[in-house]
């Protein structure tokens, strides 16, 4: 069944590692700044979310989600926390290579950042039963509802899905069109953001991550199945 780690005992664990259960390791900065209308916690709620709503989906174990990460861009503005690319490399490196000496025999990577994504390719590069899920990536098929595209940051999707995931966490008086990053730590247009948008987007995302899921894990059968492997 579809279970988060930390629910877990370590021999359920160690069961549903037996079993060749796919592990999901969420990564989603707990403190990063995202404007002045969405709280410091953006990202790690996002990153829960996404990897809930794929235990509904598919029979994974969601880890903890790392909520530390690469995110220099925000290091200046109150609050934000930053690794450096080296340390959270080595420390998504741990994390992985911890699960694989467990028996972990097939992960995921599930990152909500962009300056992320370079260093988790890295850290992931000598692991082919890694599948990397960049969030930036997924989701497309909600893009027409996205009234101001530009952006990425604090902008109409995001605003979109925490109004769908906390909205009692989202400061409505401070929607207004961003100004330039280094003043506001947002981009984009946040103004047409709704909970049904937000709806659509994690859906879209979850669809897309089953999706890349299942054609993985086609691949992983054959590759298994084939003669000509040794």
């Amino acid at each position: 069944s579809s279970d988060l780690l930390e629910d877990l005992t370590w021999l359920e664990a160690r069961q549903r590692f037996d079993a060749g259960a796919l592990v999901v390791v969420p990564v989603g900065a707990a403190a990063k700044a995202h404007g002045s209308h969405l709280p410091l916690k953006t990202d790690a709620l996002t990153a829960r979310a996404l990897t809930q709503r794929l235990l509904e989906r598919l029979p994974v174990v969601g880890a903890p989600v790392l909520t530390l990460g690469f995110y220099p861009a925000f290091e200046k503005f109150a609050g934000s926390q930053s690794l450096s690319a080296e340390t959270f490399g080595a420390v998504l490196d741990d994390v992985l290579g911890t699960f694989a000496a467990q028996g972990v025999t097939r992960m995921a990577v599930l990152n909500t950042g962009v300056s992320t994504e370079k260093p988790i390719d890295a850290a992931t590069q000598a692991r082919p039963n890694v599948l990397v899920l960049h969030m930036r990536l997924l989701g497309q098929a909600a893009e027409p509802l996205i009234e101001h595209p530009e952006g990425g940051h604090a902008d109409e999707r995001e605003t979109s899905v925490m109004l769908a995931l906390d909205p009692r966490s989202v400061r409505m008086d401070r929607l207004a069109p961003a100004r330039p990053f280094e003043l506001s730590a947002a981009t984009g247009d946040p103004t047409r953001a709704t909970a049904f948008k937000g709806e659509r987007l994690l859906a879209a995302r979850v669809d897309d991550m089953v999706g890349a899921i299942a054609t993985r894990s086609e691949e992983h059968t054959s590759e298994l199945q084939s003669p000509y492997v040794i």
